[in-house]
Formats: C-alpha cells, sequence, structure tokens
C-alpha cells in the first residue's frame, strides 16, 4: 500500500480518516465521533470502487489503530466493517470498548 496515503482531519467533535492514491479522483475514508474524553467512535468506512480491491480499508483501519495506540484512546465499533475485523482479532482488545463513556 505504497501508493496509499492515510491522513487525518478532526475538528474535534468529528473526524475522519482519509485514504488517497495518486491518480484516482477518489477518497476513502472512515469517519468518527469524540464520545467522551479518550473514546471515539468509528461510525462507518466507504471505500469507492476506483480504489477497490487494494486494501484500502484495511489501511485505513490500521491507521486508526495506530493512531489509538499512539493517542491513548479507545473506539466504539459501530460501523459494521471495524466490527466485523475487531471480532476476528481479540489481540485488538485493548483498543476497543462498547462503553462510549469509559476512559482508557
Amino acid at each position: 500500500m505504497s501508493d496509499t496515503k492515510i491522513t487525518k482531519e478532526d475538528d474535534g467533535g468529528k473526524g475522519r480518516y482519509v485514504a488517497r492514491i495518486d491518480g484516482i479522483d477518489a477518497e476513502g475514508e472512515i469517519t468518527f465521533t469524540h464520545r467522551a474524553p479518550g473514546v471515539i467512535s468509528a461510525d462507518h468506512t466507504g471505500v469507492p470502487d476506483a480504489m477497490g480491491g487494494r486494501g484500502v480499508s484495511k489501511a485505513l483501519l490500521n491507521f486508526m489503530l495506530d493512531d489509538a495506540r499512539e493517542n491513548g484512546f479507545r473506539i466504539v465499533p459501530i460501523c459494521p466493517f471495524v466490527r466485523a475485523q475487531y471480532a476476528r482479532h481479540p489481540e485488538w482488545s485493548d483498543l476497543f470498548t462498547t462503553k462510549p463513556g469509559e476512559d482508557p
């Protein structure tokens, strides 16, 4: 995924992780909402067809997980994709919570 560039946009209430690929006029994203101090919810993952088959959703999720590790917050998995990936990876349990008001 060396051609995928991921950035974070955060206005303090809501935000998104955005994936861009040179030469493709489209963006993939995971949107999030700040739920409590130290807790965000992963609300929606969207990757347009133009970016399909390149592992963009997984790259976005990995970026979000790295951000949570580095910045000490936890994630409420509302998005079906994020929830499904979390179910497959119990080793991520320290990064997730089902209680929006729970501090990390």
